[in-house]
């Protein structure tokens, strides 16, 4: 007799022991599922942040992820590179609004040469008037050292002309960009 009551007490806390393991195993599974959701929701909030042409072709999540990367680096240089420029502007500006007892200091040309993504960017700045560089002098410089104009935009801001210019590097090796703005600073 007691070793039948000795089983039927096994049988029983096996009974309990095993519902509390499936109990225990069903909220980890609901656990497990709702994480899943809200990674899925929270990846889907990535995506549609991300322009088309960094997630174009990409299906699995971990491509997505490295596209956001490269999207944020992306737009890290872009900052950086608009920083850079609105500070040369800014500096070409107050060039600009320098007294007249300086004008020696107004004829000289501003010259900022850098990196680009096409090649190299020159913003160029000088008086306007007589005397000055033109356009064409600046372009037949770029010529001679191997760069192919792309793009240029000019304006007037007070009495200056100001180009920026974007031209291509046929071999990056050969151009040295410090030699190239002294140059186009000494420019008459």
């Amino acid at each position: 007799m007691d070793d039948c009551r000795e089983k039927r007490r096994r049988c029983t806390k096996l009974r309990v022991s095993t519902d509390n393991n499936d109990m225990e195993k069903m909220m980890h599974r609901e656990i497990e599922r709702q994480r899943r959701q809200e990674m899925a929701s929270l990846y889907a909030s990535l995506r549609s942040l991300l322009p088309l042409n960094f997630i174009q072709g990409k299906r699995s999540t971990s491509d997505q992820v490295g596209e956001a990367v490269n999207y944020i680096r992306y737009l890290e240089r872009k900052i950086k590179e608009l920083s850079l420029r609105r500070d040369e502007l800014m500096l070409l500006s107050r060039g600009t609004l320098l007294d007249d007892s300086k004008n020696e200091m107004e004829a000289i040309n501003h010259v900022v040469v850098r990196q680009c993504l096409v090649g190299v960017e020159i913003v160029f700045s000088s008086r306007c008037c007589r005397g000055q560089p033109q356009l064409s002098s600046v372009l037949q410089v770029l010529s001679e050292n191997g760069l192919c104009l792309r793009n240029t935009i000019s304006s007037i801001v007070d009495d200056r002309l100001i180009y920026t210019i974007q031209a291509e590097v046929k071999d990056s090796t050969l151009i040295d960009l410090s030699e190239l703005e002294e140059r186009l600073t000494r420019m008459k």
